[in-house]
């Protein structure tokens, strides 16, 4: 049990070495290391009830950051570019996910759960690209980080619909309502306290922030409605206090806590019996084709010119975390399987992308020119 643990973060280390040698992702390198050692590779690490708490854990945290991101006061004054950026990231790739999925074959549920998958794109990979390619200062950065922030909170609205359409809808929406008004309510009383107490330079406010996530997962199972939802709603109530400091304390579990869920999605992926290889080149294709579509539109509305939309496309082509919780919280085995291998296939070419977007952009620049004279 801990011996297959500690072989996993071992090879992830070794990845993660790589990776960082390459300046690449280390996302789809530890959902590689899952694959080789897992039931689909040399099949000599198995998923136990320790490595699945671990993985929940990792879970946890990851949406509770992302909750930390989603202050409701930062949206009041946001218009136009925002929404529309969202709305037609949103539209495009959710319905061509969809149609994608249902014309293959999929049932109706399994085509919307890929069609989720499908339209998230990684914020983790956006963000580390961005910074290590050096983009921040560029008009684009701010237009993809927006594109994320209106994604995660998609993600919450796709988290409530799921679970209110596996159980009882009106029970699960209410104590929803209720558990995320009790943590905004209780928050704004306790503002103050909260702030001087993450202020404190001892071990308080580590403790005091991996306590809060454990008990609204708690919180969750007492009320039967999703921990996931509860660890976004925790964090988005606290954002308005010291998010920083709360980020910083959740960090070093998140990023521990994350590399297990990597890898024991990559270990519990099995595509040795029945895999459709057709299907998912097909839906790792459109993937990646129908963040083009979306983001030439963002690029056009927001920046005047097709080729800011090619650097959005370059920032949030890869999928990632976020694709990968929902195939592990909604998705059967063999989805969940279909939604990593796209998650792999789109982060290694989203990852080359970032990389070399000012190099894509000049070719399709040549080529533009080149057509023009042609017809000239």
């Amino acid at each position: 049990m801990m011996e297959g643990i500690a072989l996993a973060l071992l090879l992830c280390l070794g990845f993660a070495l790589v990776s960082k040698r390459l300046n690449f992702p280390p996302v789809p390198m530890y959902m590689l290391a899952g694959i080789v050692i897992g039931v689909s590779g040399l099949n000599i690490v198995h998923q136990s009830d320790v490595s699945d708490f671990l993985t929940r854990l990792g879970l946890l945290f990851l949406l509770f950051t992302m909750g930390l991101e989603l202050n409701p006061s930062e949206f009041s004054g946001k218009k136009g570019p925002f929404f529309f950026s969202g709305i037609v990231d949103l539209g495009v790739n959710m319905l061509i996910g969809f149609a994608a999925s249902v014309l293959l074959g999929f049932p109706i549920y399994e085509a919307v759960v890929i069609a989720a998958a499908f339209y998230i794109s990684s914020s983790a990979m956006a963000v580390s690209s961005l910074i290590e390619n050096r983009k921040l200062a560029a008009p684009e950065s701010d237009t993809i980080l927006w594109v994320m922030v209106f994604e995660d909170i998609m993600l919450l609205f796709i988290i409530v619909a799921f679970s209110a359409a596996s159980s009882d809808p009106v029970r699960v929406l209410i104590n929803a309502a209720l558990v995320i008004a009790f943590f905004f309510i209780v928050v704004r009383i306790l503002n103050s306290k909260i702030k001087i107490l993450l202020e404190r330079d001892d071990n308080i406010p580590l403790l005091f922030t991996f306590t809060l996530v454990i008990a609204a997962a708690g919180i969750s199972g007492l009320l039967g409605i999703p921990e996931t939802l509860t660890a976004i709603a925790l964090g988005s109530a606290l954002s308005g206090t010291n998010p920083g400091s709360l980020e910083k304390h959740a960090k070093p579990f998140r990023e521990v806590f994350l590399i297990v869920f990597f890898v024991f999605f990559g270990i519990s992926i099995d595509l040795t019996s029945g895999f459709p290889v057709i299907p998912v080149v097909i839906l790792a294709i459109l993937a990646v084709a129908s963040k083009l579509i979306s983001s030439i539109a963002i690029g056009l509305y927001v920046h005047k010119n097709p080729y800011s939309g090619i650097e959005v496309w370059s920032e949030t082509t890869a999928r990632g975390e976020f694709s990968l919780a929902i195939a592990l919280m909604y998705g059967t085995p063999l989805i969940a399987a279909i939604i990593a291998i796209i998650v792999l296939i789109t982060s290694f070419t989203g990852g080359l992308m970032g990389r070399h977007s000012f190099r894509i952009k000049k070719f399709v620049l040549k080529m533009r020119l080149r057509f023009t004279l042609k017809r000239a």
